[in-house]
């Protein structure tokens, strides 16, 4: 670890050199690329720093027990030494933690969609209220965000919204909201008082920049078509729809639900490449012939990761386990997600390093 470490730190230096180049100040671009490079390495060389004065502050100690011959001087050495050596153990554990392969593409910006599920009209107010709940979180995160479709339900809420979201560490905050979110409630239509079960899809997508791909660009064909539907002439006159395949599989994605070209492209490559990951995935997981499932999962539509039951005002994540998956619900409803989430983000951290340690 320590030579990794070394290595970490002379390429944080290197950058800082590079950073004060005044030249450096006429290519953005690069400056912008070089500089989130260097932001990213930095909590990881600061607390590298202090693992390495607190290995120092442990040598001197030892050095006072090895020439000391007062008892006293003697004990107040080994103190110290038990004191600092708890706080490099901690340190190490940071240590670990941030050297954890990051998901390159946590700092994207997403697509992010709410579909109404099962449960007729009251699916889809409940995929309204999961909307509202995002858009509060959203807005506390200080995001941009853009509708790029919405469907109205009948009596209220949404069949159908899909929002485009801009900001910082987007995708790394919201990633493990993919799935299925069950509620359980009475229904404002229901007259007996019983409680149903329905439930709306969320899919959160990374966007992904042309010049990112992974995959060969001779590998995609790309069509554009005509959308049909409802949306008047637009529709029926413009060539908005985009659709991907990746010839060597066979996999399509596509999108119609922006009247925007450039919009569609984003949605349907999001797709395809989402699609081609959990293929990767799915591969991998038969190849290591894994007997038990990821701790957050793979975010796969099919997954039921959380219920929202009213009656007990209680949000239950079925990822997590013990006392730590169950969530106020009116604070939840109301955008205060960071509770939550940080709890799935600790889970996935321990669950990598159990993997790493394995």
């Amino acid at each position: 670890m320590r030579d990794k470490l070394e290595a970490i730190r002379d390429k944080y230096l290197h950058l800082e050199e590079q950073l004060a180049d005044p030249t450096l100040a006429a290519d953005v671009e690069r400056f912008r690329k070089l500089n989130k490079e260097y932001k990213k390495l930095q909590p990881i060389v600061a607390t590298y720093e202090r693992y390495k004065k607190v290995l120092a502050q442990i040598d001197s100690a030892r050095e006072v027990l090895e020439v000391e011959s007062d008892p006293e001087m003697r004990q107040m050495a080994r103190e110290e030494i038990d004191t600092l050596q708890v706080q490099l153990e901690a340190l190490e554990g940071e240590l670990k933690e941030l050297l954890i392969p990051r998901d390159p593409e946590d700092e994207k910006d997403v697509i992010f969609e709410i579909r109404a599920g099962t449960g007729g009209d009251e699916a889809a107010l409940f995929a309204g209220d999961l909307y509202r709940m995002y858009m509060r979180y959203f807005q506390r995160q200080g995001w941009e965000v853009e509708v790029v479709d919405e469907s109205p339900g009948t009596v209220g809420g949404f069949s159908k919204v899909i929002l485009e979201v801009r900001g910082e560490n987007v995708y790394s905050r919201l990633k493990f909201e993919s799935g299925i979110h069950r509620v359980q409630r009475v229904p404002e239509t229901e007259a007996k008082g019983r409680i149903h079960t329905s439930a709306a899809s969320v899919a959160v997508l990374p966007i992904i920049e042309p010049e990112e791909i992974n995959i060969r660009k001779e590998d995609l064909r790309r069509d554009v078509f005509r959308s049909s539907g409802a949306g008047g002439q637009h529709v029926n006159r413009t060539e908005s729809g985009v659709r991907y395949t990746h010839l060597p599989t066979g996999l399509v994605a596509e999108s119609t639900e922006s009247r925007s070209q450039h919009k569609n492209s984003e949605i349907a490559l999001g797709r395809l490449l989402q699609q081609l990951r959990e293929m990767q995935l799915q591969q991998q997981r038969s190849a290591l012939a894994m007997q038990r499932r990821s701790l957050v999962g793979s975010g796969d539509r099919s997954e039921k990761i959380r219920t929202y039951n009213w009656p007990q005002n209680r949000v239950t994540d079925h990822r997590l386990e013990g006392e730590q998956k169950n969530f106020n619900l009116d604070k939840i409803i109301e955008g205060e997600l960071d509770e939550l989430i940080e709890a799935l983000t600790v889970a996935d951290h321990a669950a990598k390093l159990q993997t790493e340690t394995v």
